[in-house]
């Protein structure tokens, strides 16, 4: 795990493409938004695999199989894998694996990518809490209905092992913001008590199964939310870049407290494809490109000209620095206006 406190956002000299052997990609946010691919993820992910970069995507989501995912990104132009795609159902089936005798049954409440998981590992995934599970786990299921909820009450009530793929409250659609598996998860907690062993992102489980299954030497997490993609990173010590392609906002960024501090920030996935500005002191305030931002008080502010992505990274340093172990709470309103964000 990552021990100093990150401050302000890396600079390279290289390009990432060239500095990190894997890029460990979310998909939701950061590829693609629904049905259709994010402006130039396509052309920027081909661009940085014909480098020699490895892509490896990686999911909380655990509905869907890894090949049903590899099929989608196929079609949108990113000829992939099974192989290349790692979801939290293989990480929590893994997890159950080892704890639970050869074979054993375990009670599904999940789609079919996670009832692929369990068969991978030798589980045999039954649906009722009378057919005596070693445990009992939950994935994210659209479908899913309250008996089936009922039933891992049922389980969790007499003190079966309780797993959960993941813990995400919420799940982007393209209609909206839907209930996720962490949603899922509550409505059996408040049942039956107690607390699942979680696998997911950011929970380290996922990212031992993403290292496991890429053989990544120096991989690069890129995630579009601080909480599950860039705190796994953390946890896992390894570097980041987040795109402002999905949830994540850059008043978001710059209150984030150090578990949520990328290693770079970009606008979108181009950013694998280019050096990384570097952020420097000056005076009592931080300069990138064109911009120099300080923390004043309770107020940050900004100065110069130049892409607002150097302003907000700029920012993030003031920020940063100013908060030190905990979130900034300074009013950056009007900064990040002063950008153009």
């Amino acid at each position: 795990m990552n021990e100093q406190v990150r401050r302000q956002p890396d600079g390279s000299r290289r390009a990432l493409h060239e500095v990190y052997d894997t890029a460990l990609l979310d998909l939701d946010g950061v590829v693609y938004a629904g049905g259709r691919a994010i402006a130039h993820a396509v052309a920027s992910l081909t661009a940085a695999r014909d480098a020699g970069m490895h892509l490896a995507y990686v999911t909380n989501n655990a509905a869907r199989t890894p090949q049903a995912v590899a099929d989608q990104l196929s079609g949108f132009g990113l000829p992939t894998g099974a192989e290349d795609v790692i979801t939290s159902a293989q990480a929590v089936a893994r997890l159950i694996a080892e704890q639970v005798p050869a074979g054993a049954r375990v009670l599904a409440i999940g789609g079919e990518g996670l009832l692929v998981a369990l068969r991978e590992r030798g589980l045999e995934p039954v649906f009722s809490a009378d057919d005596r599970p070693a445990a009992v786990v939950q994935g994210y299921d659209p479908t899913l209905d309250w008996g089936r909820l009922a039933e891992a009450a049922y389980a969790v009530q007499r003190g079966v092992p309780w797993f959960a793929s993941n813990t995400d409250l919420t799940i982007p659609k393209e209609r909206g913001i839907a209930p996720g598996n962490g949603a899922l998860v509550e409505v059996v907690r408040i049942a039956a008590g107690g607390t699942p062993q979680v696998a997911g992102k950011p929970q380290p489980p996922m990212h031992r199964e993403t290292v496991l299954r890429t053989g990544a030497r120096r991989p690069l997490v890129i995630g579009d939310r601080l909480d599950t993609d860039i705190e796994g990173a953390h946890n896992g010590g390894v570097d980041s870049l987040l795109v402002l392609t999905g949830v994540t906002t850059p008043a978001e960024l710059l209150a984030a407290p150090p578990e949520h501090r990328p290693s770079y920030v970009d606008e979108d996935l181009r950013g694998l494809l280019a050096p990384q500005p570097e952020v420097t002191a000056d005076g009592g305030g931080f300069r990138c490109g064109g911009w120099r931002a300080e923390a004043g008080g309770d107020v940050l502010s900004v100065a110069g000209e130049g892409e607002p992505l150097d302003g907000l990274r700029a920012l993030c340093a003031a920020a940063w620095t100013q908060a030190g172990d905990g979130s900034c709470r300074a009013d950056a309103g009007k900064a990040l206006a002063r950008i153009g964000w």
